[in-house]
């Protein structure tokens, strides 16, 4: 520059060396002397406004650059990339998606290119346009492809395809390797449960090293797949690590709630009142809440709860479930019937809900409804599981007829 201070080719390398070294401002006059002394050249516009948005904290300065490159050649690939992505962050997703679809039309176009459309029509809320995308980048075939399996993947889960998911993440898996960092392994397992086959997440989290096993989240997960939901101390304490970390995680608070409900109901409750706090329309946090205050035997304080969860959604069977429970310890029977009926009607093959309607029956003196409702819970129950259940009531049966023989109970059946 020195020897020849017109060489606009050369100011513009100075100033890409002085803007990645973090001297902004020199960099800035190096750029404005290029485009002074070349100024229909597009290539500076576009590399500096690049690297200007690559950070996003410069939009308001990169996106005229930006524009001006396009202006100037309307088929740089670079600048209309860039652009779309900075026009992504200022919400303007209708322009982002329109910019992608220009830079895939481009001659230069790459599997990025294509992965980065994908990423944005997906953030548009266009799943669809988004697999195709994504599967027009694994059509070319880069080095990267088992990458965009797992995009793919990820894609046909948000759009319920658990048949389409799985092709894809067994498509994946043989890149999985000891060496592959637990993170990746992770994030395989929990896509194989989503997308129904939690044995193969099962079998992935058992091939971690003993180290990575041992890690929260592994055993949160592995506990969560087994069915346990924390039911062990190990798994009560992997989560709270967890939750250490992210204290703000609704869902991780809920499932806290889930493992201390049954051993320990007032930590339950604290947890499941801080999830409500985050998110309080969540009728699934709603409903543990309430579950909680039933185990600690507050049915009052439970009621209104699981009523206003029904009152939004009346096909909700946990919260029919609790409030029958709780409408039965408080001994208010005949409306626990009605519960208890609903629940028949959703899942008629729980035997211990005949048991309890017809507990209720006796319990208003309502016998020959209770003894009806005995003989139905007896030819339900099971053998091993009901066996406690099935021994009462075979020592009632006996005196229940007697008592109807004799007229007892109530005169006539509650209205």
């Amino acid at each position: 520059i020195k020897l020849k201070p017109e060489f606009p080719e050369a100011e513009f390398q100075r100033a890409m060396a002085l803007l990645a070294a973090n001297r902004k401002a020199e960099a800035m006059e190096g750029f404005k002397r290029t485009v002074t002394e070349r100024p229909d050249w597009a290539l500076p516009y576009a590399k500096f406004g690049s690297f200007l948005a690559f950070p996003g904290n410069a939009d308001a300065e990169a996106e005229p650059l930006l524009r001006k490159a396009i202006q100037l050649d309307d088929k740089n690939l670079e600048a209309t990339v860039a652009l779309a992505v900075l026009r992504q962050r200022a919400g303007d997703l209708t322009d982002a998606v329109k910019l992608m679809r220009t830079a895939t039309a481009l001659s230069d176009a790459t599997f990025q290119t294509w992965r980065r459309r994908a990423y944005i029509e997906n953030a548009a809320g266009d799943t669809t346009a988004a697999v195709a995308s994504i599967t027009h980048a694994i059509e070319m075939k880069p080095r990267e492809l088992y990458a965009l399996y797992l995009d793919r993947a990820q894609l046909r889960l948000q759009m319920n395809d658990r048949a389409g998911a799985l092709l894809d993440l067994e498509a994946f898996k043989p890149t999985i390797i000891s060496e592959t960092h637990y993170t990746i392994v992770l994030e395989v397992a929990q896509m194989f449960a989503r997308a129904g086959n939690p044995n193969e997440s099962l079998r992935l989290l058992d091939a971690l090293s003993e180290d990575d096993r041992k890690r929260p989240e592994v055993i949160a997960l592995r506990a969560g797949l087994a069915g346990e939901g924390g039911s062990s101390v190990e798994e009560r304490a992997a989560l709270e690590d967890l939750l250490k970390r992210n204290p703000q995680d609704a869902d991780l608070l809920a499932r806290l709630g889930s493992a201390y409900r049954r051993v320990d109901p007032l930590k339950s409750e604290g947890y499941y009142s801080r999830a409500l706090q985050l998110d309080p329309k969540n009728p699934k946090y709603a409903t543990g809440y309430a579950a909680a205050l039933i185990q600690e035997r507050q049915f009052a304080e439970a009621e209104p709860i699981l009523k206003g969860v029904i009152a939004s959604l009346p096909d909700d069977y946990p919260a029919h479930a609790n409030l029958a429970l709780a409408l039965y310890e408080m001994k208010r029977f005949a409306e626990s019937i009605h519960e208890y009926e609903w629940i028949a009607s959703a899942r008629p093959e729980i035997a211990a809900t005949y048991f309890f309607i017809a507990t209720a029956h006796d319990n208003l003196g309502e016998y020959k409804e209770a003894l009806n409702a005995y003989q139905n819970f007896l030819s339900h129950a099971d053998p091993t599981n009901n066996k406690l259940e099935i021994e009462k009531v075979n020592l009632r049966l006996p005196v229940l007829r007697a008592q109807i023989q004799r007229g007892e109970g109530a005169k006539q059946k509650r209205p």
